[in-house]
């Protein structure tokens, strides 16, 4: 089992802004077992309304998650961080089954172990109807790319 996952905190600005964009790497690739990996084994999720303990929890959440939020593409962004814990602000896009297109918004405190690991995720997210045409996330599925724009530069 994996015990250390670099960077490790207390974080500075640049690892935390790594930390951000390797858990952003992950989420696009929608593999749920490997985005557990990132967690503690009894890491602790709020999710919405959802509350969640353990990766077995983390891996059929993410699982659903994903069967249902089609074509997902997703961009955070780091928004604070100190000693052992970042704060972020994400967007993500992605349809139904019906075709009907998302924009999901949100904030998630996160908290780490000293090996890196996330032992608690906090996480508030509204979702948005968007037409096709207001889409702003095109780039293949998989990593966002490094010269895609970020949030900010998105207006988001």
């Amino acid at each position: 089992m994996e015990s250390s996952r670099p960077p490790l905190p207390p974080f500075t600005q640049e690892t935390a802004m790594e930390k951000v964009r390797l858990a952003e790497d992950g989420w696009n690739s929608r593999d749920p077992a490997k985005v557990a990996l990132a967690y503690t084994p009894d890491s602790q999720w709020r999710n919405r309304g959802e509350f969640l303990t353990g990766r077995p929890a983390i891996i059929a959440f993410l699982t659903r998650k994903w069967q249902r939020e089609l074509d997902y593409r997703l961009i955070k962004e780091l928004w604070a961080f100190r000693d052992n814990r970042i704060a972020v602000r994400f967007a993500y896009e992605w349809h139904d089954d019906s075709d009907n297109w998302f924009r999901s918004y949100g904030n998630e405190n996160w908290e780490f172990d000293e090996g890196g690991l996330m032992q608690r995720r906090l996480a508030c997210i509204n979702d948005t109807p968007i037409a096709v045409e207001d889409r702003r996330f095109h780039w293949p599925l998989g990593r966002r790319p490094d010269e895609h724009t970020g949030l900010g530069d998105l207006g988001f």
